[in-house]
């Protein structure tokens, strides 16, 4: 898109091809004498790997397997005798799975992070880090003490617990959605604070003077 007119919704912020717009907005429904010229001020190799989107399919495959747990393995619990084998199959493969795609997601996460925002340091991104590395941890000890087809209350508690990892992730990831991705940053310059001149004391043995 940097190649092309470009136009932003100034009430919803879509940007879209000048060429692509029609008689409205086609995120907010505004007509469109709303849209203002714009032009994008990201560089077209990150425009590139972002248009990738690996990060929100990668994370998209590891919540898949991190809901899938504790879910199908309630529902056995509850419906014991339904599909057995293909109950246990799933809940098998997922925790098997999940590791796996978590480190597909970290990882992809750290390049996403990089190229929109060129730090990891930012409060955010520190807890997405926090939050993807306790999933990461608890999916390789639930691994490491599953025994397959076999639910214990230790496997029950790692997997509510990466999930409610999981949401939390979730919640804060879903603030970085609508983030304009940064241009050009100019600091401001610090004003000069001017004090004001002080005011002259009267003292009471002062007396006004007579011309």
């Amino acid at each position: 898109m940097i190649d092309e007119e470009l136009v932003r919704c100034r009430p919803c912020g879509y940007v879209m091809k000048a060429s692509d717009l029609g008689d409205v907005c086609p995120a907010c429904g505004l007509p469109r004498n709303v849209f203002e010229p714009y032009r994008e001020k990201v560089s077209p190799n990150r425009l590139f790997i972002l248009a990738l989107d690996i990060h929100p399919i990668a994370i998209h495959m590891s919540q898949t397997f991190v809901a899938l747990t504790p879910i199908l393995i309630l529902f056995h619990f509850v419906f014991p005798f339904f599909h057995q084998t293909i109950v246990h199959s799933v809940i098998n493969f997922a925790i098997v799975a999940l590791p796996f795609t978590l480190i597909l997601s970290f990882i992809s996460g750290l390049i996403d992070g990089i190229t929109r925002f060129k730090t990891l340091r930012t409060p955010m991104l520190r807890a997405k880090i926090i939050l993807s590395s306790t999933i990461l941890v608890l999916s390789f000890v639930q691994l490491i003490f599953f025994i397959p087809s076999t639910y214990t209350l230790f496997t029950i508690i790692l997997s509510f617990c990466s999930l409610g990892c999981a949401v939390k992730l979730g919640l804060v990831g879903k603030h970085l959605i609508d983030v304009i991705l940064p241009g050009a940053y100019v600091p401001r310059k610090k004003k000069k604070k001017v004090s004001p001149a002080p005011k002259p004391k009267i003292t009471l043995n002062e007396q006004p003077t007579e011309n």
